[in-house]
């Protein structure tokens, strides 16, 4: 994509600090992070949400995740990726944050709203869910 901000890093045309790069996978430190060492790995192929991203282009991410979380020794840590603005996704290119949390103060800050649960519509949901998998 001409327009995409992560496609151009990933071509040179917008400088990074580059950690990481292979055939399917580009991860650089983010320019406004949360802690020192919050880096990003995304997939070389474009597409904005998850679902749009082949398997095999996503098969490399994780393990170069767990590299820059262990290079930059990172004992506690985030690994935080959004889809859609709902979710607070900013760039339409998947990536994925890997976000040092070495105090209380610095790295990710999150809340989770926890809700009651209906155990039979639960197992109802779960019944649909199974089924389109």
């Amino acid at each position: 994509m001409a327009a995409c901000i992560f496609c151009k890093i990933i071509k040179g045309d917008i400088p990074s600090f580059k950690l990481f790069e292979s055939e399917r996978v580009f991860a650089f430190l983010d320019i406004q992070p949360l802690a020192q060492g919050h880096a990003l790995v995304i997939p070389k192929y474009h597409g904005a949400k998850l679902l749009d991203i082949p398997d095999e282009q996503l098969a490399e991410v994780m393990p170069v995740a767990k590299r820059i979380a262990k290079a930059v020794g990172a004992e506690n840590y985030n690994i935080l990726q959004n889809n859609g603005r709902l979710a607070h996704q900013i760039v339409d290119h998947v990536h994925f944050h890997v976000i040092p949390k070495p105090n209380e103060k610095d790295g990710l800050g999150i809340g989770w709203p926890a809700q009651e649960t209906d155990m039979e519509k639960l197992k109802e949901y779960f019944k649909e869910v199974k089924a389109k998998m």
